[in-house]
């Protein structure tokens, strides 16, 4: 017992030191132009840079690029890297199969199949979370585009140019994933990039068929001459319109939507009221 106890204690030392000199190997995570982690990448941010350290540098260039671009789209890119966002998948994929483990041991019913389908749905978790991000950002650029476009078209035909036109809209504009994209436009304005340029940029950034529009009726009215004002009153009550129709068409789907869980839920149990008494009753008098 007492050589059992020793190894143990032993084995504990060489584990905390070995995690205490790979800890140290680490570089300094500097976040300084980074925005903040929020509460539950915390938890497991040190194994995240564990895993980002031995293994990003090992991905290819084109993965890379590609969760980089995926990142930039999901409005998550100055929060984690494409090598820190790998090693959240990773992360999170022992997390799932530990997890399955542990129930499995409670369970007292260990399959391996298991372990693989909990392993197979952590690595995939942080897909489909940022996939979600995706929509969700892009739905609220939508929804917030016709009115940043009032901004820009009421100061555009005050006088002001585009520039100001874009830094009233931004003072004066919602809170919102559109005001932090206007923004970057604005700050590349400031800079000295073309006008075009840094509305195309935002379009690739945002990748929405709204913006694209827009990007694109800006370069035709900046090639043909034609108003400003006039173009973006038009892109305003359009993207306006699309938004009603949007509306509509979500609003016809709703009841559709509601048959299955009437059919499985809510009609059965209405049935199972009206009829006890009826039943019970049916009981009693036999």
């Amino acid at each position: 017992m007492i050589t059992i106890t020793i190894i143990a204690g032993f084995s504990l030392c060489i584990f905390f030191y070995s995690a205490y000199k790979i800890k140290a190997s680490l570089p300094t995570d500097s976040r300084d132009f980074m925005d903040p982690l929020p509460p539950s990448l915390k938890l497991i941010w040190p194994f995240v840079k564990l895993v980002a350290y031995y293994l990003g540098e090992r991905l290819s260039i084109e993965y890379l690029e590609k969760t980089g671009k995926k990142l930039q789209i999901s409005g998550v890119s100055y929060i984690l890297t494409a090598e820190e966002y790998f090693g959240v998948r990773v992360v999170s994929s022992i997390g799932c199969t530990l997890f399955v483990l542990l129930i499995s041991v409670l369970l007292e019913s260990m399959d391996f199949m298991y372990l693989f389908y909990g392993c197979l749905f952590g690595y995939f978790l942080p897909l489909l979370t940022l996939n979600d991000l995706k929509k969700k950002r892009q739905l609220a650029i939508v929804k917030s585009l016709p009115v940043y476009l009032d901004f820009i078209t009421m100061s555009v035909e005050a006088g002001l140019n585009l520039t100001g036109g874009l830094s009233q809209a931004v003072d004066k504009g919602p809170e919102g994933p559109l005001k932090v994209e206007f923004g970057k436009v604005l700050r590349d304005l400031r800079a000295g990039v073309n006008k075009i340029d840094a509305f195309r940029a935002m379009a690739d950034r945002v990748q929405t068929s709204e913006v694209n529009s827009l990007v694109s009726s800006l370069a035709q009215a900046e090639r043909t001459g034609a108003s400003l004002g006039a173009t973006l009153k038009v892109q305003s009550d359009q993207r306006r319109v699309e938004r009603f129709q949007r509306a509509e068409k979500k609003a016809l789907e709703a009841p559709v939507k509601l048959v299955f869980p009437l059919i499985m839920f809510i009609f059965p149990v209405t049935f199972m009221i009206l009829f006890f008494p009826i039943v019970m009753k049916f009981m009693y008098d036999l």
